[in-house]
């Protein structure tokens, strides 16, 4: 079944589900090939991720501790597993895309592959920013504890702390992107996004208690922050392309039919 009968809506059910599982394995595929190169790459990575704990032996009594046998191996597939995700990450995100795509309008495809490459830029810059602010963060948690106190760390538990706060950021820096391509869509407009902000501070509360395994609150502004100034940055982008497109439109903004449903309905939430 060709792209254009799929586009037209001619694609059986038997063709969606070949097309699904054609793409599964793909990505299948990229995911074990990242979980062999994130196990080869699993000693560097942790070496990079012991860095504070080893500065921190300086002044104290610090290490990481494995509380089993098979401590180390775990901890090495761990790293693996989280590698994987991360490094094969374009080629299961591409092959979602490519699934979804060929129900789009061309218009559509633009944006959806223009934010496509965007939200990956962001997504690695994110989680960029979570490596190069979680040795601060350790230090700073580890920091509470007296000098004559010692650090001694359950390796599993460190390291699962420090993915989850990267890819947490990782997320973080692409869920405004979303946010913008919905608003390009017309079917989010600023409007309604700006009316939701206490909505979207309790869920940025909530997702940064969830990504954050440690129950300290120094932990969520670190995971909060940045998420609600890219909230604002979104909210800024959204509202600069709404006034374009009324401005185009001659002050309405006819494509943008849910939006203005959204709109009209929105006294009635309030």
């Amino acid at each position: 079944m060709s792209t254009l009968a799929a586009a037209r809506g001619t694609m059986s059910v038997a063709a969606h589900l070949g097309e699904a599982r054609t793409r599964a394995v793909r990505a299948a595929a990229a995911l074990l090939v990242g979980l062999v190169a994130g196990f080869v790459l699993s000693d560097p990575i942790l070496t990079v991720l012991r860095a504070p704990i080893e500065e921190l032996a300086l002044t104290r009594t610090a290490s990481l501790n494995y509380d089993s046998v098979t401590g180390a191996f775990d901890l090495k597939l761990k790293i693996a597993m989280f590698a994987a995700i991360v490094l094969s990450s374009p080629a299961w995100l591409y092959q979602l895309t490519a699934f979804v795509s060929p129900g789009l309008t061309s218009r559509e495809k633009r944006y959806t592959y223009g934010f496509f490459f965007s939200g990956l830029v962001l997504f690695a810059a994110g989680c960029l920013m979570g490596f190069q602010l979680f040795p601060h963060m350790v230090e700073v948690l580890t920091g509470f504890a007296p000098a004559e106190d010692s650090t001694i760390l359950t390796a599993t538990y460190y390291v699962d702390f420090v993915m989850r706060f990267v890819l947490a950021t990782g997320i973080a820096f692409v869920l405004p992107v979303f946010l913008v391509l919905l608003n390009a869509l017309g079917v989010l407009s600023a409007a309604t996004l700006a009316r939701s902000w206490r909505l979207v501070v309790v869920a940025i509360v909530l997702f940064s208690a969830m990504v954050t395994p440690s129950a300290d609150v120094l932990s969520m502004v670190f995971v909060a922050a940045p998420m609600a100034v890219l909230y604002g940055a979104a909210l800024l982008i959204t509202r600069a392309h709404d006034r374009r497109a009324q401005r185009r439109t001659g002050g309405s903004v006819p494509r943008e039919s849910l939006s203005i449903a959204l709109k009209e309905t929105a006294p009635c939430l309030d």
